[in-house]
């Protein structure tokens, strides 16, 4: 797929402001500082599309980019800041969860990962409520011009044996790297697949609810 196009739309708090549900979408999620807003920009071909921080915790709301007009990325807050407070967190939780569980164009999930580190206990029981709620998903292990092909196969490897405990298979997974532009074909290619078999599911705006 090429990307002609990119857009932001829209911030948003609320599910119930989001976009209408007629588009395609792709929701980017990971922990914070995962590399999430630097893979969207490669993704785009747009360096400065998705406000990147050296700071975790820097997306704090549910970023809609729409991509060739006609399907959207969406940048997610990054789990496990520690820094912020229980509040702030169950916020967070609530909102992201009743967007990804709800919404109705939803096609997958795109789970980041950090390909220099041991398996991460948030990560695993992320991905493990995401099979709880029957959501597609893949994984995308992020940074992997930080270390060597070799490092980068053997946390694959490991984070494969964990996830095996409460799946049956490994999920579809990408290697990337922003700086090289590692795997930037290949999700394309993955999203384009999904993007040509798209339907538009059935969707009531709210101006249609008010007239019952």
């Amino acid at each position: 797929m090429i990307v002609k196009s990119a857009e932001f739309i829209c911030s948003n708090s609320q599910v119930s402001k989001l976009p209408p549900p007629v588009k395609a979408e792709y929701a980017f999620i990971g922990r914070s500082n995962v590399g999430k807003s630097s893979l969207i920009n490669t993704l785009t071909g747009k360096k400065g599309l998705a406000k990147t921080s050296q700071t975790p915790g820097k997306t704090q709301l549910i970023n809609h980019f729409l991509i060739n007009e006609s399907w959207y990325i969406v940048d997610l807050p990054g789990y496990g800041y520690a820094r912020a407070s229980k509040t702030e967190k169950a916020k967070w939780d609530k909102f992201i969860h009743t967007y990804l569980d709800k919404r109705e164009s939803l096609q997958c999930v795109m789970v980041l990962i950090d390909s220099r580190l041991e398996p991460q206990k948030i990560d695993l029981e992320f991905c493990n409520w995401l099979g709880e709620k029957g959501l597609s998903f893949v994984l995308v292990f992020t940074k992997a011009d930080k270390q060597s092909s070799i490092k980068t196969d053997q946390t694959i490897a490991r984070f494969k044996k964990t996830l095996l405990a409460t799946f049956d298979e490994m999920p579809q997974f990408f290697i990337t790297s922003s700086e090289t532009q590692l795997g930037r074909d290949e999700i394309l290619e993955f999203i384009g697949n999904i993007n040509q078999n798209f339907e538009v599911p059935f969707f009531q705006s709210p101006l249609e609810n008010n007239k019952q």
